[in-house]
């Protein structure tokens, strides 16, 4: 299949790189059809992510066990383990950043995977609660980069008009490691396989799929947009054509003509720079997030307990709420990229704000399921959505650092989130926890009001 003679290709095949060979290697790479590279590499990185979403979902089997006989965990003790994870990924999310920009989006996950396997074996392996909350804290160091890493990975290589989709696709299978770790948990529980408990056998499995996974990362390319904004565009070139290979294109530059150098600092058109507010539109929209998309699923089984079901009803209702996410992301994926980004975001907070308040008036547990599942739905489309607005947006040069950062804010919240919602659903109720929701779900919503659009089936930012 040939592809030449197209939005400034040459009849010979080649690239016109008048523009730049930076440009000229994205425009060649957005042409390319959807290939079995490309879903090889939606698979693995949903592999990745089905892992990662696992170990922050366990977080909420945790809170539900070690809250009930015989562990009769203090809240305070409970607050400090729940957050671990996220302090760990406050930090972890910005150092995994600047790695995927000095060292590569492939090899930057497969450190996070590696890192990931350790905290979880170190977790599953724990004699005492401090030393759980140390493991868990590196485990949540190693997930605090992956999602931001595999977001602007698969920004970068997949096709502008799938792009949506594909980071759709990615998310709602992905969601199902938070309905897989909790059913594990609830299986093995009555059993304890050689004397080992459920919560430990989660944590061992994890670990052998994070370590499946970062071997996998060893067998696709990296992304080539990032070559060539690294100043390697032999590389680049290289990388992109085993996605021309997939698809039996002819090679956009001859074999033995590499293109010609250029210097990392090159800059792009003007229009293309990062506005400084944009960085902080979504340093703030990642920071505000967590409050409501990890907050409810967090704290939904004590919310139960405070409303008197039974341990054994607020696990199934944990295990049941997130069958929402993957269906709502995978029936959203074929419509995603014709719609507008922002307007669907804030769509989404309207949403859930009203669930989470009809939430926390209702008392039957059918109705309460049911409301998990939607609110979690609405939650885990939004995240989805948020990822691939700010991926559009973001420079490839600093896609990776901008987006870890943005979510470091989020792991911060999501840390501090325990220590806020804990207190006021002690002191106020389930409505005292949701009018905080519902106050930060306001603020995203009016940020988003007031943001940029995306770029819908449009190519991603190049470089600054």
């Amino acid at each position: 299949m040939l592809l030449g003679a197209a939005r400034g290709d040459s009849p010979n095949g080649t690239v016109d790189d008048r523009d730049g060979p930076i440009r000229a290697l994205a425009r060649r790479l957005d042409e390319l059809p959807m290939s079995r590279l490309h879903w090889v590499i939606l698979a693995v990185s949903t592999l990745g992510v089905f892992t990662d979403i696992a170990e922050v979902a366990l977080s909420n089997a945790l809170a539900a066990i070690f809250l009930a006989p015989p562990h009769n965990l203090p809240r305070s003790s409970l607050s400090l383990l729940l957050a671990s994870v996220f302090a760990g990924g406050a930090i972890g999310a910005p150092v995994f950043g600047l790695l995927g920009d000095r060292l590569g989006r492939k090899r930057a996950l497969q450190i996070s995977l590696v890192l990931m396997t350790i905290g979880s074996l170190a977790a599953a392996m724990s004699t005492g609660l401090t030393a759980l909350t140390a493991a868990r804290a590196v485990s949540g160091f190693a997930i605090g980069g992956f999602p931001p890493l595999v977001a602007t990975y698969l920004a970068e290589v997949m096709p502008p008009r799938r792009r949506g989709a594909m980071l759709m696709i990615c998310a709602g299978i992905g969601f199902l490691g938070g309905s897989a770790v909790i059913l594990l948990v609830q299986i093995l529980a009555p059993a304890t396989p050689l004397g080992i408990e459920a919560w430990r056998w989660a944590l061992i499995l994890g670990a052998g799929l994070a370590a499946l996974a970062a071997g996998l990362f060893a067998c696709v390319p990296e992304s080539p947009r990032w070559l060539a904004s690294a100043g390697r565009p032999v590389a680049a070139w290289e990388a992109c054509r085993r996605f021309e290979d997939a698809v039996g294109a002819q090679p956009a530059t001859p074999l033995g003509e590499p293109p010609r150098p250029v210097p990392p600092e090159a800059p792009a058109p003007a229009g293309e720079r990062p506005v400084p507010h944009r960085t902080a539109l979504f340093i703030a929209l990642y920071t505000l997030a967590p409050w409501a998309t990890l907050g409810f699923p967090l704290l939904s089984a004590v919310v139960l307990l405070e409303k008197g079901f039974k341990v054994e009803q607020s696990l199934v209702f944990a295990g049941l709420s997130l069958l929402g996410p993957p269906l709502g992301t995978l029936l959203t994926a074929p419509v995603v990229d014709r719609l507008e980004r922002r307007g669907c975001l804030a769509a989404l907070a309207g949403t859930m704000a009203a669930l989470g308040t009809v939430f926390a008036a209702s008392t039957g547990f059918v109705t309460l399921v049911l409301l998990g599942i939607a609110f979690n739905t609405a939650a885990a489309t939004y995240g989805a959505i948020l990822s691939i607005y700010a991926t559009e947006l973001l420079p490839t040069r600093r896609r990776a650092s901008i987006l870890t950062c943005a979510w470091a804010g989020g792991r911060i919240a999501s840390a501090l989130a325990p220590f806020v919602l804990l207190p006021a659903l002690a002191a106020y109720g389930p409505h005292g926890m949701f009018a905080v929701i519902t106050a930060v779900l306001v603020a995203s919503g009016a940020l988003l009001l007031a943001g940029p659009r995306g770029l819908s089936g449009k190519p991603v930012a190049q470089n600054l």
